[in-house]
């Protein structure tokens, strides 16, 4: 057990640095927060990261891709979820990357592409990657902060766009660290006067009680700081074993400057060294200088490190599927789609799905698994966009943006019913359908929130302007918006043939809401008046 520096009685998270497992715990002692790291004889550290902190990099590094996946679709398609099954044993570095990646295709390109596949053809480089990447795990704060501008701020630079490449998100030192030293220097230049004239006390006490006063005063960013220099340590760490890569041997070097000096570290000498001349805020203001002053080249060491780590962590999810595809890019109104299932719904029968040219409106009967074809379709579209992989047999796909509408609700608290609620994202799809470039749009059950009639009659008006814009796949229980949409899409339905599931040409005829309530225990008076209404009702509405 290990405690970090800032508390009298603390010594330097970096002589764990190499350990291979710690769990971390944060409180309060005495009123500095102070982290306990637990030390572990085995395994590897999994840092509890939350989203927003592997989101951090994709929110800081800019718009760029080909349309970032919003946040209803990122909800609506379960990407958190897949996100951490991709994820399982990366680092926040490998995470970050497959976020970035997923929310806005893939930057990399062929060059990712490449590298996983030579990864899956040869298990002995995976598992020297593996062992290389494995310390960035060790990693409790990510870096994204301290190295990316916020793209408001990076946009706003007034000294050209080579200079905001090398600009740094964090604040040059104030002038009066460098001459830090001289505090201490006078504390001991005191303290041996003191053995010689009593008087000196006094400014020794001054000079205590104002060295004291800087630690608390520098205490928590300290803190805060180091976790990220040590991060920053594990990157260029990996970085410099990359016999490849560019800048190898500046990683190497400036990891060593980032680095505590191990005799100030060590334990029984990091408190004095800390409290009294003032080592750790010396070091504080000596990382971050580096820090900023090599920017342009840590981000590079980033990307590259991350990159990796995504790569294998692609490698490591594909090894172990029992069925996937590498993914060919179509024309952008088409998708064929062989055997494709969820990578995260088990027990869910493969579909084929082949369109060119128009959009699909999809029937079929309650619990049949429509909204989990659109859910797979979602999903692959994306992962062929962001890693040019599919799950499925075989594929031919559009390298396109994908949105969805599938779990809109009503929220009480805002005062928006579900059906404004459908309204507003209603507006939203069709905001992003007036982008220069063409997406693909998944809808569930659109405008369930109002009458039959006026349902259909807003259904229709809305995705014959998507439809015309886009790729669209919607499900629905209202048939007749298949006579609608009939120029623009090809009905499909979700149906049992021969016991297994198929996606075949036409509409739903036979409906089950009645049968369902049958078997769900109403009374038999109920069922029959509901056969009876549904019988004076056919036909009604839809000629209406």
């Amino acid at each position: 057990m290990s405690w970090c520096s800032g508390c009298p009685r603390a010594s330097t998270l970096s002589t764990l640095s190499a350990r291979p497992q710690a769990v971390l715990l944060d409180f309060l002692v005495s009123g500095y927060t102070c982290r306990v790291i637990f030390v572990a004889r085995s395994g590897s550290v999994e840092y509890p990261f939350p989203e927003s902190a592997v989101a951090r990099y994709d929110e800081l590094a800019g718009a760029e891709g080909n349309g970032a996946v919003d946040g209803q679709t990122w909800q609506d398609l379960l990407l958190p979820a897949y996100l951490a099954q991709l994820g399982a044993g990366a680092s926040i570095f490998g995470r970050q990357m497959l976020y970035r990646r997923l929310r806005r295709g893939q930057d990399a390109g062929a060059a990712s592409s490449g590298r996983v596949r030579a990864l899956l053809s040869d298990g002995a480089v995976r598992e020297r990657l593996a062992a290389q990447l494995s310390h960035l795990r060790e990693a409790s704060a990510e870096v994204c902060e301290a190295l990316f501008l916020p793209p408001l701020l990076a946009a706003s630079g007034s000294d050209g766009a080579s200079r905001a490449a090398s600009a740094s998100p964090l604040a040059p030192p104030p002038r009066w660290a460098g001459w830090l030293w001289l505090l201490p220097l006078a504390f001991l230049v005191c303290i041996a006067a003191s053995f010689f004239w009593l008087p000196a006390l006094v400014p020794t006490l001054v000079l205590s009680l104002l060295l004291a006063a800087i630690q608390v005063a520098f205490s928590a960013r300290m803190q805060l700081w180091q976790p990220v220099a040590e991060a920053l340590q594990l990157q260029l760490y990996v970085h410099s074993r990359q016999e490849d890569a560019p800048g190898v041997a500046q990683a190497a070097q400036l990891r060593g400057k980032l680095a505590r000096n191990k005799v100030a570290a060590a334990p029984g000498v990091a408190e004095y060294a800390d409290w009294f001349m003032l080592a750790n805020l010396k070091h504080f203001f000596a990382t971050r200088r580096l820090v900023r002053e090599h920017a342009a080249f840590l981000r590079d060491s980033y990307r590259l490190v991350a990159g990796l780590d995504a790569d294998l962590a692609l490698a490591r999810h594909v090894s172990a599927l029992q069925q996937w595809c590498w993914a060919e890019e179509g024309w952008e109104q088409e998708i064929q789609l062989q055997a494709v299932h969820h990578p995260l719904l088990s027990g869910t029968e493969a579909l084929d799905l082949s369109l060119e040219g128009r959009s699909a409106f999809i029937s079929g009967q309650n619990g049949i698994g429509k909204s989990t074809l659109l859910r797979t379709v979602g999903l692959n579209l994306l992962a062929a966009r962001a890693f040019g992989f599919c799950y499925a047999a075989a594929a031919r796909v559009p390298n396109l943006p994908v949105y969805a509408s599938m779990q809109n609700e009503d929220a009480l608290e805002g005062g928006e019913s579900l059906y404004q609620s459908e309204l507003r994202r209603a507006q939203e799809l069709l905001a992003l359908a007036k982008e220069p470039q063409r997406a693909v749009f998944i809808i569930d059950e659109i405008f369930r929130g109002t009458n039959h009639l006026e349902s259909v009659s807003a259904a229709a008006a809305v995705l014959e302007q998507l439809c015309a814009r886009g790729t669209v796949l919607v499900s629905s229980h209202n048939v007749v918006l298949a006579q609608l949409l009939e120029p623009c899409c090809v009905p499909l339905l979700v149906q049992k043939r021969a016991g297994r599931l198929a996606l075949t040409p036409g509409v739903l005829a036979d409906t089950n809401g009645l049968t369902l309530l049958a078997q769900s225990g109403f009374e038999p008076a109920i069922e029959q008046r509901a056969r009876d209404v549904y019988k004076r009702l056919s036909g009604r509405l839809v000629s209406a």
